[in-house]
């Protein structure tokens, strides 16, 4: 049976092999498996996708862009501009029960359902604070953005966080009662191929005493990615065995950490695998010894620590917020938000191997309770009905 008409708005390149497009299909095959008829307004940018009972219609490429950058910039506002006629031009001659904004399309939510007479749903994957750039321009915009997410937070029916440290914050400038927590799950419902790991492997290796140390994600600060290549010199220095195994950053990213690793002298002890697609992630994750998680700032949940421990392999992380939402002293090697204590907790990793098989154990039980695919639907789908229930 057909359920409410819901238009869902997200001004991200979809579908993209990355955090918030995958987390936005989640959302769309949720939605779809639960009976709601949804049209999708998104960027022109992205690869096709069908999902049942949805139907994409992609903002007109009127700027010619053929990439936008994570977080928010100038020509992203221009393509919001642009979302924000076609949301409201929907919202008046067709009729919606549930308007769901992500991220900077919250406002366009929420304004628009307002007009519209819908339930408006805000969903946060990102503190925005986390997404601080060089230039006037563009920390103006998000100091900008800060403040209309408090905005939306206030006046939303609903605001879906991904995970805890999302959920208080939105609860400090909203209502509590209106936090939903539907956290993240792994990238990809695909299992490791057991057939294939050892071939995985074996592409890695340079002889078979090697450790290979994996890190997953984008090339960005926040991610910490100044700590990890200044923590790689340490351990290649002390640790011969060690050899890691990079996967994301741009071509030019990672010609510029091949030179600084050359300069260090440990270029040798560095494979860059580049781009992974997330349903052969999972193999080769698999195929690794101990998996980083160098983050350096944010309160939401990074998605590779869920693929990791998806994956069975020992992690090294820094103690902070972000990484802390997940992980603990039972399930990681925690360590300071200095390279020298990042490589220590990767050196000790090292020379216990017994040590990795107890945290790999600690963590298993961390995906079976919420971090799947089935406990995130039901989540989303309490949440629909929450908005949905007559208020008193």
């Amino acid at each position: 049976m057909k359920k409410n008409r819901t238009l869902f708005i997200a001004s991200q390149p979809f579908f993209e092999k990355r955090g918030s497009p995958i987390r936005l299909g989640f959302d769309l095959l949720s939605l779809s498996q639960l009976g709601y008829e949804v049209d999708f307004i998104t960027l022109p940018i992205g690869e096709k996708r069908e999902i049942p009972n949805v139907r994409i219609i992609r903002a007109p490429n009127l700027f010619f862009a053929k990439k936008i950058s994570i977080g928010p910039s100038p020509l992203k506002l221009a393509f919001d501009f642009i979302i924000f006629w076609m949301v409201l031009w929907r919202v008046i001659f067709k009729r919606y029960t549930i308007v769901h904004g992500v991220e900077d399309c919250g406002i366009i939510a929420l304004i628009c359902g307002r007009i519209g007479l819908a339930k408006v749903i805000f969903e946060r994957h990102s503190d925005p604070a986390s997404y601080k750039k060089s230039g006037i321009v563009k920390n103006a915009i998000v100091k900008i953005y800060t403040k209309v997410e408090r905005f939306v937070m206030r006046h939303a029916d609903a605001v879906i966080g991904t995970g805890p440290g999302l959920v208080k914050n939105a609860a400090e400038y909203g209502k509590a009662a209106r936090t939903c927590l539907i956290p993240d799950i792994p990238s990809s419902l695909t299992e490791a191929d057991p057939n294939a790991v050892e071939s995985v492997r074996a592409s890695y290796v340079q002889d078979a005493n090697n450790i290979l140390i994996g890190y997953v994600g984008s090339f960005a600060v926040y991610q910490g990615i100044d700590l990890l290549f200044n923590a790689i010199p340490i351990v290649a220095k002390q640790e011969p065995r060690a050899r890691f195994v990079i996967v994301g950053g741009s071509d030019k990213e990672i010609a510029e950490r091949r030179e600084q690793l050359a300069k260090a002298g440990c270029l040798d002890s560095v494979v860059f695998a580049g781009f992974i697609d997330p349903d052969t992630l999972p193999t080769h994750l698999a195929a690794l010894d101990i998996l980083l998680s160098p983050r350096t700032s944010g309160m939401n949940t990074p998605l590779k620590l869920l693929d990791y421990l998806k994956a069975g392999v020992a992690i090294v992380a820094t103690d902070c917020e972000a990484n802390r939402l997940i992980l603990d002293k039972n399930t990681a090697q925690l360590t300071r938000l200095t390279p020298e204590s990042f490589a220590e907790g990767i050196l000790h990793l090292c020379s216990n191997p017994e040590k990795r098989i107890t945290l790999t154990n600690g963590g298993k039980a961390i995906l079976a309770k919420q971090h799947n695919f089935n406990f995130f639907k039901e989540s989303l789908g309490k949440c629909y009905e929450y908005v949905l229930l007559p208020k008193k």
